[in-house]
Order: C-alpha cells, then structure tokens, then sequence
C-alpha cells in the first residue's frame, strides 16, 4: 500500500493531492479545488507571485481604460522584461548561487507574473524567503513562499519550449520567458563577482574586529596592570609610613 501511494503521488491517478500543485506549484482551482495543496516548510525552491509586470496584461488593462485597442510594443516590453530578470537575478543571488531563476510567460490568473528561483541550498532559499517577502518591487508588495517545484522539467511545457503550444498563455504548465544565453553567463559572472567583494569585505571587518578586541583586550590588560601598580604602590607607601613612625616611637622611648 506505500509503494502504491509513493508511485501515484502527485498524479493524476492521486485523488488526495494535486498533480499540478505538486509540479508547478499553481493550480486554477486555487483553494477551491479539490485536492490537496501540500505546500512545503522548506525548499530550495521559492516563488514569488505576481510580481512580473507582463506586457499583454498592461496593454489590456489600458486598452480598457481607453477604450482602444491592445497593443504591446514588443522592442519596449523586452526591454522591460531583461531589466527586470536582471534586477531579480542580482538580488537573489545575493543569498546564494542559483540553480535557476524562471518567469512565467502564461496569462491565467493563478500563474500570471510568476517567478520562480531555485538555490542550491535550502537554507540560503530560507534566507531569501524571509527578507524578500513584504518587501516592494516596483510599487508592489512581494508575496513569497516556498514552492514544492525542484524539478522545472516536469513544469514546463514542452509544447512551448518548441514553439507549438496550441493553448497560447493559458495553458497550465509553466511557460518560462526565453532569454539570451550571453545575459545569464554575464549575470553569473556579476554575481559571483559581487559575492567575492562581499567574502572579501566580510573578511576585512572580520580582520578589524579581531584587531579591535586585541586592543581593546590589551588596553584592558594594561589598565589592570596600572591598578595592581598602584595598589602596591599604595601599600608600600603605607609599610613605609608605618615604620616611620615606629621608629619615631623607640627614638622617643
């Protein structure tokens, strides 16, 4: 009976949890489904929702406020799109090295503006998760949780990665925007450079404050030292004064 429910977790033959929670970590139904949505306590894996701006969505929602047309000017929204990917990918990093970093190029409300970054540990994944979340990007308030997605192969969809997705932005398999390899070989380079000034820096302070509480260590020596010098000091001049007039005494007698 294990071995069963091992094999069928997370598929369609599960009739407990969700497959498409458990392999893209959105689902349509969103708590209205059926199933369960076992959301991890951890994960190398955290999504932030929401917080990609996409292109088609804007163009809709100012064709509607003029009552025009939807237009996407696709020079500009690519432009946007590796500014953002760049400013994600450079704060992320600063937690730790990144297996993979993903945006969602799909339009359905449960998956629309998705990121997805998968550290090589989970601890650093726990890091970024807890100072990335309530913080604002752009005007907007990140919500951020661990997502139980660790193998992107079986989120995304084939069918786009070929160019032949019949389902258009609405599918509900991950659609992963596509990016030029140079831009990710420059942004590796970038962060590992910034992690190295920050290893380095790291180490510096570490150097001053060892410095520091030698000499603070030495100065609270030295001040011992002067203290024992005076109180010797003190009690030599006492003994002297002591016999002084000990001697006074017996010249008098």
């Amino acid at each position: 009976m294990a071995k069963h429910l091992s094999r069928i977790h997370g598929t369609e033959e599960d009739k407990v949890n969700c497959p498409f929670y458990f392999k893209i970590g959105a689902c349509r139904h969103s708590d209205r489904c059926s199933r369960h949505h076992h959301k991890p306590a951890f994960s190398p894996t955290i999504l932030i929702k929401h917080v990609y701006r996409h292109p088609v969505r804007l163009a809709e929602l100012q064709a509607a406020a003029n009552a025009g047309e939807a237009v996407v000017d696709k020079e500009q929204a690519m432009e946007d799109f590796l500014c953002f990917y760049e400013d994600m990918y450079m704060e992320l990093s600063k937690f730790g090295m990144l297996d993979a970093l993903h945006v969602c190029d799909n339009l359905g409300d449960h998956m629309i503006g998705h990121v997805y970054c998968k550290f090589r540990d989970e601890e650093e994944a726990s890091d970024a998760l807890q100072k990335m979340n309530g913080r604002y990007y752009d005007g907007r308030k990140m919500e951020v949780e661990f997502s139980p997605v660790t193998d992107f192969r079986e989120a995304r969809c084939r069918d786009f990665d070929e160019g032949s997705c019949s389902r258009g932005g609405f599918c509900n398999f991950l659609h992963v925007k596509p990016l030029p390899v140079c831009l990710i070989r420059s942004l590796e380079d970038d962060a590992e450079a910034d992690r190295r000034r920050s290893e380095d820096g790291r180490r510096d302070r570490d150097r001053d404050d060892r410095k520091a509480r030698k000499r603070e260590k030495r100065k609270r020596r030295e001040e011992r030292d002067e203290r024992k010098r005076s109180r010797r000091s003190r009690r030599s001049r006492s003994s002297s004064r002591t016999r002084s007039r000990s001697n006074s005494v017996s010249d008098r007698d």
